[in-house]
């Protein structure tokens, strides 16, 4: 009696148990292949890169101005600049642009008899408004402790080139520290620490880069037609700004350019779309000079070079 007790209760818990794990692989096996239809949805997108260049990168602080300045720019705009073009490079979404040298760059090119200054979608400019630093101690009987402190405030704001239209502006704000004790006369000591400048202005461009990346990127990217023959349209742009071979594109009409009497600013109508293009070649070895080469799969475009139009993205 007792054994089959034993057996019916068993025969209960068996199912229960079965049912438990039947669930909870389906429900892992689910979540597994969610993951990989976004992981491939991820990979199928688009990454077009946008041409930006920094124009100017100043340090409108009293730091440094009298003693550290030299003829070009001072340096500490000048690390600013550097410390943003890094960070905008190692996102892998943008084609940056020289213009604070571009001087030097113009009389190299006379040189070589090379001139080909590329045009950008957004100009970059910015400025340190905040700098100083501080060195505080401590002192005891048997120990001593010194901090050194330098913060850094920096102001960016993105200008769109076609229209002069400041699109968006951002703040980052940045501290950094060098911390030495000695007890008993043992332990650490240190000078000026001048690596600090770069750490804090570092520090406040990485607590705003995220926010200018998305910026950017969320842009519409746009190029234009460089000629059409009979089906073949060639555009600019290519393996440098991410088009690949395969690649849906859209022929847009450019929208009626109104004034308007309540703000006396000009604006234009949105673009409508006319036709579709596919890439299945591209060209060219550099941004100067890259371009891809296209078949109409729907619409039609006049021979030639045709005004009005420009090709985006497929959204």
């Amino acid at each position: 009696m007792m054994g089959a007790n034993m057996q019916n209760q068993t025969s209960r818990i068996f199912p229960k148990n079965f049912i438990s794990l039947l669930i909870i692989f389906f429900s892992f096996f689910a979540v597994t292949v969610a993951n990989a239809q976004d992981m491939q949805a991820s990979s199928n997108e688009k990454n077009l890169k946008f041409k930006v260049a920094i124009g100017r990168f100043s340090n409108e602080t009293n730091y440094g101005k009298s003693l550290l300045r030299d003829n070009d720019l001072d340096p500490l705009g000048k690390q600013a600049a550097d410390i943003l073009t890094a960070y905008l490079a190692m996102s892998d979404k943008f084609l940056i642009f020289e213009r604070p040298d571009l001087s030097k760059i113009e009389r190299e090119q006379g040189l070589s008899g090379d001139s080909s200054v590329v045009g950008v979608d957004t100009l970059i400019i910015g400025s340190v408004v905040e700098f100083g630093r501080s060195a505080d101690g401590q002192r005891g009987l048997f120990n001593r402790k010194k901090v050194q402190t330098a913060h850094a405030k920096v102001a960016v704001r993105f200008v769109d080139v076609r229209t002069g239209l400041v699109f968006h502006s951002a703040t980052g704000t940045g501290d950094a520290t060098n911390e030495t004790k000695t007890v008993l006369g043992v332990g650490s000591t240190a000078g000026f620490d001048a690596t600090l400048n770069d750490k804090a202005i570092s520090v406040a461009i990485e607590d705003m880069i995220e926010e200018l990346v998305n910026t950017l990127s969320g842009r519409t990217w746009k190029t234009d037609i460089l000629a059409v023959e009979g089906s073949n349209v060639f555009i600019s742009g290519g393996e440098k700004q991410g088009l690949k071979v395969g690649d849906r594109l859209a022929v847009m009409k450019e929208g009626k350019t109104v004034k308007s009497n309540q703000t006396g600013f000009n604006i234009t109508l949105p673009a409508s779309k006319i036709g579709e293009l596919q890439v299945i070649s591209l060209f060219g070895d550099n941004e100067t000079n890259e371009g891809a080469v296209t078949n109409v799969v729907s619409g039609e475009l006049g021979e030639g070079r045709p005004e009005g139009l420009f090709v985006t993205t497929i959204n």
